[in-house]
């Protein structure tokens, strides 16, 4: 594998290098960042919309000596531009976009050789826990543990001398933990391990250090993570209609191994994909801070509710780590999980009376969405995992959009009374 480590080297050069362009955008706020990085009007036409370059090879004016790109497969010039914006967005040297959430995990998970250790927090998207449970442990010969990450002295005893990866999700899915992000990248770092936090419900935006009454530009990288991952299927594409992943990360020998995996295993997202994300990125910072008004309002609501048991929401006092999340965070965001009195003839009453939220699963798009996770997304965790994280018959999962909020509200209500 070094050997054609060392043959590709040429062809991620000419393609990092690119993000070094980046530089004059590194002082800009989130928005104008979002809108401009990888946006620039076209140089030949001055077309203010990137166009999507649709070739699948590329001329190359001497034999093996490509300008840039030589097979799409590899990289394109829209999912260049898809990255250089990712890659600004976390404070990142470098990004992947790739097509699916599960891409950007299993792209990961081929630097790992047989007989190494995976540590993973143990509440996270049934996409992700199936893959590791299924496939990378019994079929790749890969260990796995799966740990609450709430308890730091847990985390460093779990680490072994074979463990490579730590993979935290915050905010979990769907329970909505938060871990402290500095500290485990702390543990990591003396362990020497490498350290992956999944932001997706938090999106580039929310995921921010809050420090002396003001937000710094602190994303997971700035804290200390290795490799930052997104499912941009949920807020950064933000409109339920692309289906893409992304890895965002600093280490440029590690960027050269992903994209040796990358190429490999051909997770690369195609153009028109990254033409529709790189849409709904410049409007992620206004779509989060809508969603997010909504969500408060609507997890304050639940909580008074008679017919609701529980709520968990970062916003909420109540929310066990409701101070980590002022801490870490420009906000809660915009997933609301909660438990309806009764059961699972209550909660599906309750799911088929909604009006406005569409009962589906996935979140993070302008539209509201609801489910139960333990019928849905969730299904496929183990009954008496699911009994351990929570994940009871009669819980229910909201992705908060942007509608208005008196609509939400009034239907939430009127579902609770059917219910």
């Amino acid at each position: 594998m070094d050997s054609e480590l060392k043959q590709l080297e040429a062809q991620p050069q000419q393609m990092w290098d690119y993000f070094s362009l980046d530089s004059k955008y590194s002082e800009l706020g989130f928005s104008t960042r979002a809108i401009h990085c990888g946006n620039e009007p076209d140089g030949k036409f001055g077309g203010v919309s990137p166009a999507i370059d649709l070739s699948t090879t590329y001329a190359q004016p001497y034999p093996g000596q490509p300008m840039c790109f030589d097979y799409a497969r590899c990289g394109n010039p829209t999912r260049l531009a898809l990255e250089r914006n990712l890659a600004s967005l976390e404070n990142a040297k470098y990004a992947f976009a790739l097509n699916s959430g599960m891409s950007a995990c299993v792209t990961i998970m081929q630097l790992l050789t047989q007989g190494e250790h995976v540590l993973c927090i143990d509440d996270v998207y049934g996409g992700t826990q199936r893959y590791l449970r299924k496939i990378l442990t019994e079929k790749q010969g890969i260990e796995l543990s799966m740990i609450d990450f709430g308890n730091l002295d847990d985390v460093r005893a779990a680490i072994k001398p074979n463990t490579r990866i730590v993979w935290a999700e915050t905010p979990t899915n769907p329970t909505l933990k938060i871990c402290d992000i500095a500290a485990v990248a702390e543990i990591c770092k003396e362990k020497g391990v490498m350290f992956v936090v999944d932001n997706t419900f938090m999106s580039p935006y929310l995921q921010v250090f809050y420090l002396k009454h003001q937000y710094q530009k602190q994303n997971p990288l700035n804290l200390g993570a290795t490799i930052v991952v997104h499912s941009i299927t949920k807020y950064i594409g933000g409109h339920s209609d692309v289906v893409m992943g992304c890895i965002c990360l600093n280490d440029k020998e590690l960027y050269d191994k992903l994209f040796f995996s990358m190429k490999s295993i051909g997770s690369g997202a195609s153009p028109f994909d990254c033409y529709l994300a790189l849409r709904g990125s410049k409007t992620l910072a206004i779509r989060m801070e809508r969603a997010m008004q909504n969500a408060q309002q609507i997890a304050e609501y639940l909580e008074s509710h008679e017919k609701v048991e529980k709520v968990i929401y970062p916003g909420l006092q109540s929310h066990p780590q409701y101070e980590l999340t002022k801490r870490q965070s420009r906000g809660p965001g915009a997933m609301i999980s909660f438990y309806i009195k009764g059961d699972i003839k209550t909660a599906e009453r309750f799911l088929r009376a909604v009006k406005i939220f569409t009962l589906a699963e996935s979140l993070g798009g302008v539209e509201s969405l609801i489910e139960n996770p333990a019928l849905m997304t969730h299904f496929s965790v183990p009954p008496e995992q699911r009994k351990i994280l929570g994940i009871d018959d009669n819980f229910i999962r909201i992705s908060t959009g942007i509608e208005d909020l008196k609509d939400l509200k009034d239907d939430i209500k009127q579902a609770l009374e059917k219910a």
